[in-house]
């Protein structure tokens, strides 16, 4: 503590001002002059990007991260096919779950849409060549939207904030 900080608590508290009288005047021994320990601030809580929640999930019940990190060069299309199957459908499942993903336009694929309104808001995107007098077009894909967004709650630490999958270790 520096000494003008030192003079100030002393003029600004008449407690620790009278301690201090009395240990220069001999009355008190050092130890009795008690300090109040400053409180410790609660650390805040660790904060995880959405982004690898979703990953993290997405990994967990699907084993997506895997899949895509691993070289699939020397594997046949028959062995690659087979693990995508289960990939594929857990995949799912964790996206529905989550993001309760459905179509922005519910019309079949080839169908007459309506330019009107959705260029501007972002809902559609035109493909191919187009004019400032295009109102309609065929639908060429749906697209996707989130219905809901219900991400796992995390809880875990600072050191594990970016972990996407934990490294497994075998002890046995």
């Amino acid at each position: 503590m520096g000494r003008l900080s030192l003079a100030w608590r002393v003029l600004t508290s008449g407690e620790l001002a009278q301690q201090l009288a009395e240990l220069v005047s001999g009355a008190a021994p050092v130890a009795a002059i008690e300090q109040p320990m400053a409180a410790d601030p609660e650390p805040a809580p660790a904060v995880r990007n959405d982004a690898v929640t979703l990953l993290a999930a997405l990994q967990r019940e699907a084993r997506l991260v895997d899949f895509l990190m691993e070289p699939i060069d020397d594997y046949a299309d028959a062995q690659i096919g087979a693990a995508v199957r289960d990939i594929h459908r857990d995949s799912q499942t964790v996206l529905d779950r989550i993001l309760g993903l459905a179509p922005v336009i519910d019309q079949p694929e080839g169908s007459v849409v309506d330019l009107s309104d959705g260029v501007a808001s972002g809902r559609l995107r035109l493909i191919g060549e187009s004019g400032p007098e295009q109102t309609s077009g065929n639908l060429a894909h749906h697209g996707w939207k989130a219905a809901r967004c219900e991400l796992p709650t995390w809880s875990g630490s600072f050191s594990s904030v970016d972990v996407v999958a934990p490294a497994a270790i075998d002890v046995g």
